[in-house]
């Protein structure tokens, strides 16, 4: 068991590189068994948890999996079976992108429904919903999800909320259906485009990722590719507000600014500074920001991931924020470890009051969830004394070595073994 020890009120001052992006890596590892022939070399993966997870449950399947450094070469081609069961595939969200991969594939698939980070109810309608409209029986039994087809269609799928995960799902499924299929209503994040661009170096035919409507050509067969994942949107929003609630400035590299620009435009409301490159972001920040009103949102809007680490901001900027989140109901969860720092929060179901206060002061806190974690980080940072974190199993799920790249833009962070 390991924590976190912050010593606060460090400024950080420097440049510090954002990795490849665990919500693009989680989708793409499982999606690459789609390859019939050929291995899949995909670069710029994250050093992170959830990415090993993945690929225990992919060698359980029988894909061979190498990993050298950044890069993960699976080559699915001996895959022996179609039902996934683990303990791992149960605790890992991004394990249902198994069905759409292996439905297309070998018209059939069983995985046991899938856990992830405690932040509210995730159903999975929107998927059985195109799963069944491309011609596949759907079934849940015994906490799996159990999907056969004699063949998959094309057809005209409408989601009736916009869901990432359905989204990409339905699109994997749909890449080798006979004919044409349109999905409407989708979403348009970052990883929904990079899942597509990797199909699509496969040999599907996907056109329209990043709009609300897709259009897919069934292909017969899809074949093994190297691809670079995106960089982390995520990731990169958490060092932005780290160095704007910190001071100082840092420059945030190996990012595609324009994914960005909802989390920017808040930090520039607030008072900081942001200047883009061309795959970098600058923020630097003096004194104490004022308070700004945040409502989650589908990409463009502000991404629901980063609402936690920008609450900790909030707690010390100046005046009253609001923060909406329209997203997930259970992602207050960190609510109470700020108090427990001297925040001044109250929630009102999907909605947060922030008083800010002078300042922060450091005590032991324990994160609940992967952005919770982020967000008791930041408050560390900027607190009086010592901050102690626990629960870190949950940040090591999504941000590769935080505390090396914290370090090296100067913050007091240190991971002890209790």
């Amino acid at each position: 068991m390991e924590k976190l020890v912050i010593k606060g009120g460090r400024p950080i001052l420097g440049q510090v590189e954002i990795s490849g992006a665990k919500n693009a890596a989680v989708a793409i590892l499982p999606v690459a068994i789609i390859a019939s022939k050929g291995k899949c070399i995909i670069e710029n993966i994250p050093d992170i948890e959830d990415v090993n997870c993945i690929e225990r449950i992919l060698e359980d399947l029988g894909c061979e999996i190498k990993r050298e450094n950044n890069s993960v070469s699976i080559d699915s081609t001996n895959i022996i079976s179609m039902d996934a069961n683990t303990e791992d595939v149960r605790k890992m969200r991004a394990s249902y992108y198994l069905i759409g991969a292996l439905l297309a594939r070998f018209k059939k698939a069983k995985v046991d429904l899938p856990g992830g980070c405690p932040i509210g109810v995730r159903p999975i309608d929107q998927h059985i919903k195109g799963f069944e409209a491309l011609g596949a029986t759907v079934t849940i039994e015994s906490g799996a999800v159990k999907v056969e087809a004699d063949r998959l269609i094309g057809t005209s799928i409408y989601f009736d909320v916009v869901s990432v995960g359905a989204t990409i799902n339905v699109m994997t499924a749909a890449t080798l259906a006979e004919g044409t299929t349109i999905l409407e209503n989708s979403a348009k994040e970052p990883h929904v485009v990079d899942v597509a661009n990797f199909l699509n170096s496969m040999g599907a035919s996907i056109k329209g990722a990043g709009t609300d409507v897709i259009r897919i050509i069934g292909v017969k067969e899809l074949t093994g590719c190297t691809y670079s994942v995106i960089p982390d949107q995520i990731e990169a929003g958490t060092f932005m507000i780290a160095a704007a609630a910190c001071g100082g400035e840092v420059t945030i590299n190996n990012v595609i600014p324009k994914h960005l620009e909802s989390i920017s435009a808040k930090l520039m409301e607030m008072g900081a500074e942001v200047h883009e490159g061309g795959d970098s972001v600058t923020v630097k920040a003096k004194g104490r920001l004022k308070a700004v009103n945040i409502k989650t949102l589908p990409y463009p809007g502000f991404p629901t991931d980063v609402q936690q680490p920008m609450n900790t901001l909030l707690c010390i900027s100046e005046g009253r924020s609001i923060i909406n989140e329209s997203i997930w109901e259970a992602r207050f969860k960190h609510v109470d470890e700020l108090k427990k720092m001297g925040a001044s929060i109250k929630v009102e179901g999907s909605v947060a009051t922030v008083d800010g206060v002078d300042k922060l002061i450091g005590t032991v806190v324990t994160a609940s969830d992967l952005r919770a974690g982020a967000a008791l980080v930041i408050a560390g940072l900027i607190a009086e004394g010592t901050t102690e974190i626990l629960g870190i199993e949950h940040i090591d799920r999504g941000y590769p070595n935080i505390e090396e790249k914290f370090r090296s833009i100067g913050a007091d962070i240190t991971r002890v073994t209790i």
